[in-house]
């Protein structure tokens, strides 16, 4: 098996990590716009494997897509971050070149490639990726939900002094601050949350969630890399184990919850086929009010998007 991660930053470089380290693949490329970097962080990584003992082998490589040929599944973490005085708008047209360029160099290599989208803002990257790729909306996703679930859940397990194994959440709509966590289904050792916090501490929870990358961007000066390596990497994962196992992930609605042609998180089974399953929560009325707003918030971006004619 072997996965490319274009993006040797901090992110693609800790998925990169993460994926040798477990062992999850034979190979993994790492692609990267600046000479040199992507080498030696691929270097860096397979130095590493006789100490914490995995055979997975990584290689970096400077702008030289032919190396990614064969790849089953592809992680594209490229682009610019938000800097001062850059507009929204900005910021889409600047990663929405790079995110198009990057995919159709990837599919080239490789037409068969999974592909993973991690790059900001995500909802609409995933939309160009899967525009640029030509490929069905199960094989062209993005990961968002399962960082933004894991924030929740390791927000509770700190209140609730617990395990966050035995914390499982689910979350829904846009990678941003209109995100739907649905504290319904949200679980403690199968205990319902509500059951062990107050609604006032679990409503404070919740939005300390939604602005979960904003916090760590004070904190840093810069976004994290972790958590969003980790959760890509345990994507990838799943779809080479195929594990089938059930995150939410952003991916082309058709229908869906009653929503048509927009990317937002929801629910799948992922496996070998990329998204095996959108799975439909029966929501109540203010859950679907909520995630209607974060469609329209999503809508607006895509529309920006479209407008720019790339």
């Amino acid at each position: 098996m072997k996965v490319t991660v274009v993006g040797a930053g901090n992110v693609g470089a800790t998925c990169a990590d993460v994926l040798a380290y477990r062992e999850v693949a034979n190979d993994v490329v790492l692609v990267d716009i600046k000479e040199g970097v992507a080498e030696g962080k691929s270097l860096d990584i397979w130095q590493k494997a006789p100490i914490n003992l995995y055979d997975t082998r990584t290689t970096g490589s400077t702008n030289d897509y032919s190396k990614t040929a064969g790849s089953d599944v592809v992680v594209i973490t490229s682009g610019l971050p938000r800097k001062p005085g850059m507009t929204r708008d900005d910021l889409i047209e600047t990663n929405a070149k790079i995110v198009k360029e990057v995919t159709g160099k990837v599919i080239k290599e490789s037409p068969n490639a999974i592909i993973i989208v991690v790059s900001n803002p995500l909802d609409v990257m995933t939309y160009a990726a899967h525009k640029a790729a030509g490929k069905s909306r199960n094989q062209v996703i993005g990961m968002a939900g399962i960082l933004d679930t894991a924030r929740y859940r390791a927000f509770l397990a700190s209140e609730l002094n617990v395990s966050p194994k035995d914390i499982q959440a689910v979350l829904m709509g846009g990678h941003g601050d209109t995100m739907v966590p649905l504290p319904r289904y949200t679980t403690v050792g199968g205990i319902p949350v509500t059951e062990l916090i107050e609604e006032e501490k679990l409503n404070s929870i919740i939005e300390r969630t939604k602005f979960g990358g904003g916090e760590l961007v004070k904190l840093m000066g810069t976004s994290a890399w972790y958590a969003p390596g980790a959760a890509a990497a345990q994507m990838v994962e799943a779809i080479l184990k195929d594990q089938r196992r059930v995150f939410p992930i952003c991916i082309k609605l058709e229908g869906e919850y009653g929503i048509d042609d927009t990317y937002l998180g929801v629910p799948v089974i992922l496996g070998k086929n990329g998204v095996e399953k959108v799975i439909e929560l029966d929501l109540n009325d203010a859950e679907k009010s909520l995630l209607q707003t974060s469609r329209r918030h999503v809508r607006e971006v895509m529309e920006v998007y479209d407008n720019l004619n790339l």
